[in-house]
């Protein structure tokens, strides 16, 4: 399908991608960069790549097909970058857990060359990042969505939705705010309560007694606090309007709640316990039977190393 990628970030993220299209067959070759020498080198020893660009814009240079793999902060100047060699032929995609920002970037950024970007969201990753740990089989059977604009020329949109559906992923559309709205209730809320939760035990004097009798429950509770915290603090940042009205929800959630424990209402509590523990029950990830409870559950796409584009996924 594609002669050249020009792959825009080495790191976890970017590095599966590649090693997906190789194992797919569809790129002859690919042109990495990295603000991080060590990160290409070690891309274009492992296969990844193969050749490394001094620049983004040389990675640009030749590709047909381009993916920004770094954080969703560095996105405007990353594309102001290489505007000038983007193309109406080339496909140009992101793999950001934002949209909003990412498109009002990429319309700042680009200008008049936006119809060659498709703004998407692999809705994927691993604990571990970086590039040693890329995976050709990472995006295989994970949702993707695609958050096209106006002026994404439609030529674009259904080459991205072909290429992911070839690495085997379950490909959607949504308007950019309803995909910020959906993440922020299902992905960056949590985030933000387990980083609160394992902080607040770990402030209080006998905290550290309190975690060394922490078992599975809390284990898989707060797995997710355990992220990046600059990936983190800048995907929060980026969406904390939405993030603030799914926590102005739980909050409202949580007293109703509290107000049960208050009154010793046994019944309203259980009722309560029983709709979630419905609603839990019923939820499939990517439609498919729920994992045993002590299985590992996959980071967001931003959790990948950084390309050293910007702050600190890939």
């Amino acid at each position: 399908m594609f002669e050249q990628l020009g792959l825009i970030g080495c790191g976890l993220m970017g590095g599966s991608f590649a090693l997906a299209l190789r194992q797919a067959g569809l790129v002859r070759r690919v042109v990495g960069y990295s603000k991080s020498p060590t990160t290409t080198d070690q891309a274009r020893r492992m296969g990844v790549i193969d050749a490394e660009a001094p620049s983004a814009l040389q990675a640009v240079a030749g590709s047909d097909i381009v993916l920004l793999a770094v954080p969703v902060a560095a996105t405007e100047a990353t594309l102001r970058g290489i505007r000038h060699l983007v193309t109406p032929q080339m496909l140009l995609m992101d793999v950001g857990s934002t949209k909003a920002d990412v498109v009002a970037a990429a319309r700042q950024a680009l200008g008049d060359r936006v119809g060659s970007f498709v703004p998407a969201h692999p809705i994927t990753g691993k604990e571990q990042a970086g590039v040693a740990h890329a995976d050709a089989q990472l995006y295989r059977g994970k949702q993707v969505v695609l958050t096209p604009i106006e002026r994404t020329r439609t030529a674009q949109l259904q080459r991205a939705q072909d290429c992911w559906a070839a690495l085997g992923c379950r490909v959607s559309q949504m308007a950019p705010d309803t995909h910020d709205a959906a993440l922020a209730a299902v992905s960056h809320l949590p985030h933000l309560i387990a980083f609160a939760a394992v902080d607040a035990i770990a402030a209080q004097p006998r905290g550290d007694r309190f975690l060394s009798l922490a078992g599975p429950g809390f284990r898989d509770f707060s797995r997710i606090a355990a992220g990046d915290p600059t990936i983190w603090r800048d995907i929060l940042l980026a969406n904390r309007d939405e993030v603030l009205a799914q926590s102005r929800a739980f909050r409202e959630a949580l007293q109703a709640l509290e107000q049960t424990l208050v009154a010793g209402d046994a019944a309203a509590l259980e009722g309560a316990i029983a709709r979630a523990s419905a609603v839990r029950g019923q939820w499939r990830m990517n439609g498919a039977p729920d994992a045993a409870p002590a299985a590992a559950v996959a980071a967001p796409a931003h959790l990948a190393q950084p390309s050293g584009t910007g702050p600190s996924p890939g």
